[in-house]
C-alpha cells in the first residue's frame, strides 16, 4: 500500500512538472515569431531534463515494487511505448539543436518536431491511462491478450485528447509566470481559451468515466469500501476516514480548477500555476483511489486483474526499497527545489540561450 502511494506521488510529480514542459511544446507553433518561440524554449530550458527524471524514477520504482505490473504494461504497450520514447527523444533533440542555426527552415523543422513530440507524448500518456481505467484483456498468466486496435478505443483516445488539453493549459499558465510584455499577453490569452476547452472536456471525461466504470466510486462510499479477502486491517478499521479524505481531494480539485480563471484575471501568476498543478495532482489521485487496490484491471475476468497484492515484490524487498527511498527522496526534492529557486524570475534571451 505504501509503495502504491509512493509511485502515485512520483507520477504526480512527473505530471505536474513535466506536464508544463509538454504543454509548452504543444502550444509552441501558436507563436509566430522566432523571439516568442525562443522565449518559450528558454522558459523551460533550465528544468525540462530534470523534470523527466521523475518519469524514469517512477518507472524504476514500478519495476522493483510491482514487477508483474511493469512486465504486463511494458509488453502490452510495447509499440506505443516505443513511439513515446521516440517522441521524447525528438523533443530533447529539438530543444538542443533548434537555435544552433539561423536558417528559418532549420528552426521551423525542429519547431515542428518539438510540437509533434510533445503532442504525441501527452496523447500516449492519456491513452495509457484510459486503457487502465477501462480495463485491459489480461489473461490468467498476467499477459496482455489484446491488440493495438483494442488500445486505441474511443474512451482511451478521449483520455488522450483530454491529457493534451490539460498539459497545453498547464504549459500556457507556466509561460504566463515566466514571461512578461507582449509574450505574456499572448500566453495569458491562450491560457484563458484553453481553460474553457478544458472545462468542457473535464465534464465529458468525468461523466463518461463514471458511466463506464461506476465501481470507481466504491472507495468514496463512507464505510462501504468493497470487501475483499486480502483487504488490510488498517483499511477495514479506517474506511470512513479514507472516504472523507478522498472527498476532500474531490473538493480540492474543484476549488483548484475554479481558482485558475480568477488568478489569471488578477495577475496572480504563481497562484495560478499552483492551482493548475493541484488540479492535475488531484485528478491523478482520484484515478488511483478509484482503482485501488487494482493497478491493471482485467476485462476478461476480474480475478485476473493485477493488484497491489498479486503483483508486488516480496515484503523484504519492499521494506528495503522504502528505506532507500526515504534516504534518497529528500535529495531529489532538494535538488528540484534548488534548481527552480536558482532559475526563478522572468525569462531573458542572452547569447547563451537556446
Amino acid at each position: 500500500t505504501i509503495w502504491f502511494i509512493l509511485i502515485g506521488v512520483l507520477l504526480i510529480g512527473y505530471a505536474v512538472l513535466d506536464g508544463f514542459d509538454l504543454g509548452v511544446g504543444i502550444i509552441h507553433l501558436f507563436f509566430k515569431t522566432d523571439e516568442h518561440r525562443r522565449l518559450s524554449l528558454n522558459s523551460i530550458g533550465p528544468v525540462w531534463d530534470g523534470n523527466e527524471v521523475w518519469l524514469i524514477t517512477s518507472g524504476g520504482a514500478l519495476f522493483a515494487a510491482f514487477p508483474n505490473v511493469y512486465a504486463t504494461a511494458f509488453s502490452g504497450f510495447y509499440l506505443p511505448f516505443m513511439v513515446l520514447l521516440f517522441a521524447l527523444i525528438s523533443r530533447a533533440v529539438s530543444i538542443e539543436f533548434r537555435s544552433k542555426e539561423e536558417n528559418p527552415r532549420w528552426r521551423n523543422s525542429f519547431d515542428l518536431a518539438f510540437t509533434t513530440g510533445s503532442f504525441l507524448s501527452s496523447l500516449l500518456f492519456g491513452v495509457a491511462v484510459g486503457n487502465i481505467i477501462e480495463g485491459m484483456k489480461i489473461g490468467s498468466n498476467m499477459e496482455y491478450q489484446g491488440t493495438l486496435l483494442d488500445q486505441l478505443n474511443p474512451y482511451a483516445l478521449l483520455m488522450g485528447v483530454f491529457t493534451v488539453i490539460v498539459f497545453a493549459m498547464h504549459g500556457a499558465i507556466y509561460l504566463n509566470l515566466k514571461n512578461e510584455g507582449a509574450h505574456q499577453d499572448i500566453v495569458r490569452g491562450l491560457a484563458k481559451k484553453l481553460y474553457y476547452v478544458f472545462i468542457v472536456f473535464f465534464v465529458i471525461v468525468t461523466a463518461v468515466t463514471l458511466w463506464k466504470r461506476p465501481g470507481m466510486l466504491a472507495n468514496f462510499s463512507f464505510g462501504k469500501i468493497p470487501s475483499a479477502s486480502f483487504k488490510l486491517d488498517i483499511i477495514k478499521q479506517n474506511e470512513f476516514l479514507i472516504s472523507v479524505f478522498a472527498w476532500l481531494i474531490v473538493l480540492l480539485n474543484i476549488l483548484a480548477i475554479a481558482n485558475i480563471p480568477r488568478t489569471l484575471q488578477k495577475g496572480k501568476e504563481l497562484q495560478c500555476l499552483i492551482s493548475s498543478g493541484c488540479s492535475i495532482g488531484a485528478m491523478i489521485f482520484l484515478f488511483a483511489a478509484g482503482l485501488f487496490p487494482d493497478m491493471m484491471p482485467s476485462t476478461i475476468d476480474p480475478q485476473f486483474s493485477l493488484n497491489i497484492y498479486n503483483a508486488s515484490s516480496s515484503l523484504m524487498t519492499l521494506k528495503n526499497m522504502l528505506i532507500i527511498a526515504l534516504i534518497g527522496l529528500p535529495f531529489v526534492l532538494s535538488y528540484t527545489i534548488s534548481i527552480y529557486w536558482v532559475f526563478r524570475g522572468k525569462t531573458k534571451i542572452t547569447k547563451h540561450s537556446y
